[in-house]
């Protein structure tokens, strides 16, 4: 059995886009975490050393989508995935990338991409 731990609306500032004016304009991308843990060991121990300090965990994650722009938010879950699983008590780790100001042309409240991706066996 996994437990879950969440963290969600992460908000972020990123330079993320296929248009030029997105990398140059940057915009807000807003991230939701729901990782699988293991929290008994920390539960027992009541020691933060037992389990995934998610406010360490956000600032990765933070910086992850603040540093080097790329094209598509499927490589950006990807690379913020890939800061959660750093961690190997994170059995899976579930990413969703919305990114509310996406360029357009009709009325809508969020384009969102969720990955799931498995830690090392």
């Amino acid at each position: 059995m996994t437990d879950e731990l969440a963290v969600l609306g992460i908000e972020c500032f990123g330079h993320h886009g296929v248009f030029e004016f997105e990398k140059r304009e940057g915009q807000v991308f807003v991230i939701d975490l729901v990782l699988g843990v293991d929290t008994a060991p920390a539960a027992a121990s009541d020691d933060l050393r037992d389990t995934v300090d998610y406010g360490s965990l956000v600032a990765s994650v933070k910086a992850a989508v603040e540093k080097d722009p790329v094209d598509l938010i499927e490589t950006l879950a990807q690379r913020i995935a890939d800061v959660c699983l750093l961690d190997d008590r994170v059995e899976w780790a579930r990413v969703t990338v919305h990114k509310p100001n996406a360029p357009i042309d009709a009325t809508f409240s969020d384009v969102a991409l969720t990955i799931t991706r498995k830690g090392r066996p």
